[in-house]
This record gives C-alpha cells, sequence and structure tokens, in this order.
C-alpha cells in the first residue's frame, strides 16, 4: 500500500519544489489541499481535515515568509500567523496518530551573533536578530513543540532548518521578498527600464549562505527515509533538529554582482547604508546531515540562472 504524504504549503516555493520531487515515485500517494477548502491558521478545519483524511507523513513547508523589510513592519503577522500554522498541524497529527512529521524552520532561529559556522546546539544560546525576531521566535517554537511531542509521547517529529532559500516560485515582490528574488527583480526591472545604477539595501558587507530550494526538496526526501533512531542519533544533545545547507557563504556585495552579471545589468550598484545590514554573518554547520549522507548538488552560479529563467518565463505573474 502506497504511504500517503500531505505536503502542507505546496503552492509555496519549498512545498512546491517537494511536491516536483515526490511526483516521480511510485511509493507515494501525494494530498494536496487548498487554501479555500483548509485554511491552515484555522484550527477546526485543520482538525476536520486530519480526522477525515489518512496520512502517513505530514511535510510541513507552510508558513507566512517574507524579507527584512516584512518582518519588520508586520511582526504580529509573522509571529501568529505561523505559530497557529505549525500549533494546528502538528497537534492534529498527533491526535491522529499520523507516523511522522518534518517541520521546516530557518536558520534566523540561531542568535544574531553566534559563533560561525552555527551549530545547532547555539539555538537559544543569546539575542536573536531583531528585525526578524516575531518570525524566528514562531519557528522556534516550532521544533520546541516536535520536540516536547516526542518526548511525552515518543511521536517521530523532525525539525530541518534550512539556510537562506531560493529558486522556482519565490516571491519576487519587492515589498516583502527575501534577498535573492529582490535583487533578481530589481536589476531586471532596472535592465528592461534602461536605468543608469541599482539601490541595494546596507552596506554589502554581511555574509549569507544560499540553498537552491531542490536541494532542500532532497534533503527532506533524503531525512524521511532515514530510521527514527539513526535520525535521533544524529541529532544527539542538540535537540531535534539538524541544519540544511551548502556549507559556504557569500557577500551581500558579491551576491549582487553575480546577479547583476546573470542578468546582464551594465549600471551601477549603489549601497543604501541608511538601511539595516541585519545579521553580520549567518553560515550553518551541516556537519550533522553530512555524515548521514546528505549534500547539496546545486552551486549558486547554476541556481541563479535556473531562478532568473523561471523569473522570466513568469515574469507577467509578478506585476501588480
Amino acid at each position: 500500500m502506497k504511504k500517503r504524504v500531505f505536503i502542507a504549503g505546496h503552492k509555496g516555493m519549498v512545498g512546491s519544489a517537494v511536491l516536483r520531487k515526490l511526483k516521480k515515485s511510485s511509493e507515494l500517494e501525494i494530498i494536496i489541499k487548498d487554501k479555500e477548502d483548509c485554511n491552515l491558521i484555522n484550527q477546526r478545519d485543520v482538525d476536520n481535515f486530519f480526522r477525515e483524511t489518512k496520512i502517513d507523513l505530514v511535510i510541513l513547508a507552510a508558513a507566512k515568509v517574507g524579507g527584512i523589510s516584512a518582518n519588520s513592519k508586520y511582526p504580529a503577522d509573522f509571529i501568529y500567523e505561523n505559530l497557529m500554522i505549525e500549533s494546528n498541524i502538528i497537534n492534529a497529527a498527533f491526535n491522529n496518530d499520523i507516523e511522522k512529521v518534518i517541520f521546516l524552520g530557518s536558520s534566523c532561529i540561531y542568535p544574531k551573533l553566534s559563533c560561525q559556522p552555527i551549530k545547532e546546539e547555539y539555538l537559544l544560546t543569546d539575542a536573536l536578530e531583531p528585525t526578524n525576531e516575531a518570525y524566528a521566535i514562531a519557528k522556534i517554537a516550532g521544533i520546541k513543540l516536535c520536540e516536547s511531542f516526542n518526548e511525552q509521547y515518543g511521536t517521530d517529529f523532525r525539525s530541518l532548518m534550512p539556510t537562506n532559500l531560493y529558486g522556482q516560485f519565490d516571491n519576487f515582490n519587492l515589498e516583502n521578498s527575501h534577498v535573492i528574488p529582490g535583487l533578481i527583480r530589481k536589476f531586471h526591472d532596472a535592465k528592461v527600464c534602461k536605468k543608469k545604477y541599482v539601490e541595494v539595501w546596507g552596506s554589502g558587507s554581511p555574509l549569507r549562505e544560499f540553498l537552491h530550494v531542490d536541494d532542500l526538496a532532497d534533503a527532506i526526501i533524503f531525512v524521511n527515509k532515514i530510521s527514527k533512531e539513526k535520525y535521533q542519533e544524529a541529532c544527539g544533545s542538540s535537540g531535534n533538529h539538524l541544519n540544511v545547507g551548502s556549507g559556504t557563504d557569500i557577500s551581500i556585495r558579491d551576491l549582487a554582482k553575480m546577479i547583476s552579471d546573470v542578468i546582464n545589468f551594465k549600471g551601477e550598484i549603489v549601497y543604501d547604508k541608511s538601511m539595516p545590514d541585519g545579521t553580520p554573518r549567518k553560515l550553518l554547520d551541516c556537519t550533522k546531515i553530512n555524515k548521514l549522507g546528505w549534500n547539496p548538488l546545486i552551486g549558486l552560479p547554476e541556481g541563479l540562472n535556473v531562478t532568473y529563467s523561471w523569473f522570466l518565463e513568469n515574469e507577467g505573474n509578478f506585476r501588480s
């Protein structure tokens, strides 16, 4: 009998990548649900759906996400919606005896000034980055929710903490996008409009690590196949979460230059130093998942080219 997999957030960047990968498997039956039919923020909707549907695995990719600007403007939305989504799904999974949950968090769960590279053990050892604190706290709560169910009830709820993601189906809205899609949109628009320069927030000095979303999808599938005992052994004393990253980082200045080259923008890049930089550096230590046998396959230049090609094919969808 096929295992039934529910992908929460199947229309988002991560969920759609997982959906593309899992569609190739003949061993799985994929279950998806549109927001109009099941609002994940609504506890009754989630409870009814899980009670009525036989599910073996939940991949919890649904989340409210955004960049520095959106996180600063709408902290209440970010903490409330993410807390509700993860609480409703994880609790419903337990109440309906679902075999396994894979919860996806974010590298922003770690302290702003963590030692580098960031180990899983550094969680809750210092203050968070203020510009995305609300989102980070919600994701930390999700990790601890999984840990607590496992400790009290012996469930198999796992948590993966990916680094900064990019790729197909990313959000290219300039008001609430992350850095790579935001820069792709800026440089593309500047090229089309023949502008002489593109303005980038901050000093350009912060270092960031990036992972193509298809690599994360592979990591999710990889981790799902590992036994409960092997997963817990890999996590060790750090709790119940594993980092997922590329292992290398790049300055925002070098990233901007790389994106401008991909897009073939010939103008100047100007840095607005009055805008916040965020965390100075954020590189994950992925030793634990690497030792299990997973490693990323898509380099940043290749990933940026694939992402820009997808953007060009779908550009009309991003115009407001």
